[in-house]
């Protein structure tokens, strides 16, 4: 299974997401001293959730780090998260 497909799973079955898009910019990466070169080690992260409703940014992103667990800084080398509750406006 790859990164992304273990991400999207723990996060569907952790937060019932209305929306969830896993972006896979790995290949934006390539070569930089810090990749691992899988090209699965670098992900964007939007999701909405009723889990985040009334959370501050930082504790939605705290709850998304426990929720991939080990996925972070083992597998995947970075994550750039973007988290709502239902209703708020996502920047287009």
């Amino acid at each position: 299974m790859t990164a992304e497909a273990r991400l999207k799973e723990k996060l569907l079955v952790a937060l019932n997401p209305t929306r969830l898009d896993v972006i896979n910019e790995s290949e934006l990466h390539a070569g930089h001293r810090s990749s691992p070169g899988t090209g699965d080690s670098h992900f964007r992260i939007l999701i909405v959730s009723e889990a985040f409703t009334g959370k501050s940014r930082i504790d939605r992103h705290r709850i998304v780090n426990a929720v991939l667990g080990d996925e972070v800084g083992v597998r995947v080398h970075a994550l750039a998260l973007a988290t709502y509750a239902p209703g708020e406006k996502i920047p287009t």
